[in-house]
């Protein structure tokens, strides 16, 4: 089997028919927020167990999720009984990833942007994330919507970032997702957004030709085609499937393996219903699921609170997020199937 084919055979198996992305993948300063928001101590033995839960949920992981998305410290945890938390999420049908960037950090020239950085000693990151068991990494580039911005600065440097560590990925076996998420702050519309992505995609893609990727062996996690938050018009789950259907046709060569959505700040069931909206279309040339993070575990972490007897309970929220994720990723989902 040829590297490609190799490479192509995890990412389809990651977006499998009915299956979809777990991103567990919260930095430490991003899982703080959630643990604040239900008064759980941030503390390493409150992360594992947490996530520990997730992965113990064997039967929703096993029919709803292709790939776990870890953190650096994740991807080295051992559960409480002392089984690797990769081993767990491996024994549960699912394939472990890891998130390889180290950040968004000012663009210098350019107030108001940012460049994802940690290229530097990602070769031997690689080699060392293959030996703990990873099958695929993520990488996210973050593009905000504002008064003269996005620069060409600023997305053909994310691009180029993007591609290089895609390159990287493909070399070292393991299969890259190519995150560009256009934020949804700001009070632009769906137009301006529509524009703006259909800009980087295409510059994403170039970088990507340029830099040798096989686009069979990468899966795209892009932003849906949403307005900003801030946007007095609000639009259906129809109008953001049409739009974001007629971005992805433009931009995104039929070859990629799988398209993943990011959540992207919608509320759990907003992200359900707009996948769900873009799969009933049909006749799409790839697979399109979720690659969600908030929208899978809001419910699990406030039924949790960081307490043991509110495990089962816990994994019972997480379990029908990931169901109704799973109906939407084959255009399923109804609002009683929801409601049910």
């Amino acid at each position: 089997m040829t590297k490609v084919d190799q490479l192509h055979a995890v990412a389809t198996r990651m977006v499998a028919p009915g299956k979809g992305l777990l991103a567990a993948d919260e930095s430490t300063g991003t899982i703080q927020k959630r643990f604040e928001d239900i008064g759980v101590a941030n503390t390493e033995d409150n992360r594992r167990a947490y996530r520990e839960l997730l992965f113990r949920a064997a039967a929703p992981i096993r029919e709803c999720i292709g790939g776990v998305i870890l953190f650096e410290e994740t991807i080295r945890q051992k559960a409480a009984d002392g089984t690797p938390l990769v081993k767990l999420i491996e024994e549960a049908g699912a394939l472990p990833g890891i998130k390889v960037d180290e950040g968004a950090k000012p663009l210098a020239g350019a107030p108001g942007e940012t460049i994802t950085e940690g290229l530097d000693g990602l070769r031997a990151r690689f080699a060392d994330y293959a030996k703990l068991g990873a099958r695929f990494a993520k990488w996210r580039a973050v593009i905000d919507i504002g008064a003269n911005i996005p620069s060409s600065n600023c997305i053909d440097a994310n691009a180029h970032a993007l591609a290089r560590y895609a390159a990287l990925a493909q070399e070292a076996g393991i299969v890259p997702i190519v995150e560009p998420e256009i934020l949804m702050n700001g009070d632009h519309d769906i137009e301006r957004c529509e524009a703006v992505t259909t800009r980087v995609l295409q510059e994403v893609f170039s970088q990507l030709f340029h830099a040798r990727v096989m686009l069979e062996g990468m899966v795209l996690k892009p932003n849906m085609i949403l307005p900003g938050q801030k946007c007095a018009r609000r639009n259906s789950a129809a109008e953001i499937a049409q739009a974001t259907i007629r971005v992805l046709r433009r931009s995104v060569p039929a070859a990629v393996a799988g398209i993943a959505f990011l959540s992207g700040g919608q509320s759990d069931e907003e992200a359900t219903a707009n996948l769900n909206a873009i799969n009933a279309s049909g006749g799409l040339p790839w697979a399109v699921t979720f690659s969600y993070g908030r929208a899978l575990q809001h419910a699990a972490q406030h039924a949790w609170r960081g307490k043991k007897e509110n495990v089962a309970a816990a994994q019972a929220a997480f379990t029908h997020r990931a169901r109704m994720n799973s109906l939407a990723a084959r255009g399923l989902w109804t609002p009683a199937a929801e409601a049910a």
